[in-house]
């Protein structure tokens, strides 16, 4: 992988990365709000069981997502770990192979090529 192909993915890994953190810190600023509002009483709790059962689940949907996110940050961080100290970023962890420049394009922090992942996918 040359420079020019290196500076690309660093820029495409860091966007995602500055991308992702505000996303998760808009959570954490609307979890708070959210909470109170959703009784609609000054209260962080629900008087009515249907509305508890539903802030519940909206809750629930919003921990899923911001664990999603924080899996992909983790995901995105160990890319520019290759990138930057072991300068094995593209090469595959399974085949020692070159991940193709359009699979890194779509997926910036893929760590096997598309053949390594089929086979990692279809083997569950």
């Amino acid at each position: 992988m040359n420079d020019k192909d290196r500076k690309h993915f660093e820029k495409r890994l860091l966007e995602e990365r500055e991308k992702i953190l505000k996303d998760l810190g808009r959570f954490g600023e609307n979890f708070k709000k959210n909470l109170k509002e959703s009784s609609g009483d000054l209260s962080s709790y629900s008087f009515h069981m249907a509305d508890m059962g539903s802030d519940v689940e909206n809750q629930e949907k919003a921990f899923q997502h911001v664990s999603k996110e924080g899996r992909l940050l983790y995901h995105i961080d160990e890319a520019l770990r290759r990138l930057y100290k072991d300068k094995n970023f593209g090469t595959c962890q399974s085949c020692g192979n070159p991940i193709g420049k359009a699979r890194l394009d779509a997926v910036p922090h893929a760590r096997l090529c598309i053949d390594c992942k089929s086979k990692e996918e279809n083997a569950r």
